[in-house]
């Protein structure tokens, strides 16, 4: 038996924490994907089976309305900042405001991303290097990947020096091998509410259920706040 979840990258680390606890209590298998927010909505569109989805909160708001998630089967697990980071041991550029942040991306020899089409954080730090005025100038060095947790993943085991990556801080406090500097300056914050819904066409409905709700509880919640997961007064 398995529970088949299409998720943003941001709550990896937090579902796959949780995998055997529910695996014991229950009987079920996690089968979950991991990829870009754009990817893994096009991908429930296009008839994937799936009993969750762990998207941001807007897009799930889209799938409520078009039928594909029950309305009744939402949580809200917390807001995710988007981040900078670089290797461990390496120095830590200054990005503390825009004039700072423009030139520590301008000296890296390479910048890796989310994909800047699909993922949340890859989309809005396109936008970033755009109000910039610096695309053009770094484009050559962009290394975009499906997702924030793969793109963290190639900035540990890249070579070079004076390399950086852009994603949300759940994706880099989760990889090992990279450090977070912080989260982006004022002007370009990013913080977004992730949010987990119960497909319409869900096989398991009532497990379904059951994981949200475990997802969302005040029993996880310390587990989403060490992830990065920014969340209300209790």
């Amino acid at each position: 038996m398995q529970l088949n979840i299409l998720s943003g990258g941001a709550a990896q680390s937090v579902v796959t924490a949780l995998a055997d606890e529910f695996r014991a209590a229950t009987g079920y298998e996690l089968a979950c994907t991991f990829s870009a927010v754009g990817a893994m909505k096009a991908k429930l569109l296009a008839g994937a089976p799936a009993d969750l989805v762990i998207l941001t909160q807007a897009v799930v708001a889209e799938l409520v309305a078009g039928g594909q998630v029950l309305a009744g089967g939402c949580a809200d697990l917390g807001r995710v900042r988007t981040g900078v980071a670089v290797r461990a041991g390496d120095a830590a550029p200054d990005i503390a405001n825009p004039d700072t942040l423009r030139r520590a991306l301008l000296a890296a020899e390479g910048i890796y991303l989310p994909d800047p089409q699909k993922a949340t954080a890859g989309i809005h730090f396109a936008r970033v290097l755009d109000i910039l005025g610096i695309r053009g100038e770094v484009e050559a060095r962009l290394r975009p990947y499906p997702n924030g947790n793969t793109a963290m993943r190639e900035l540990a085991q890249a070579q070079g020096a004076r390399l950086i990556g852009c994603t949300q801080v759940t994706e880099i406090k989760s990889t090992p091998g990279v450090t977070l500097v912080g989260v982006l300056p004022r002007e370009f914050e990013l913080a977004t509410v992730y949010t987990v819904g119960v497909c319409a066409a869900a096989a398991s409905p009532a497990m379904a259920r059951r994981f949200a709700a475990l997802l969302a509880s005040e029993d996880t919640r310390a587990l989403r706040s060490k992830a990065g997961f920014e969340l209300g007064s209790a």
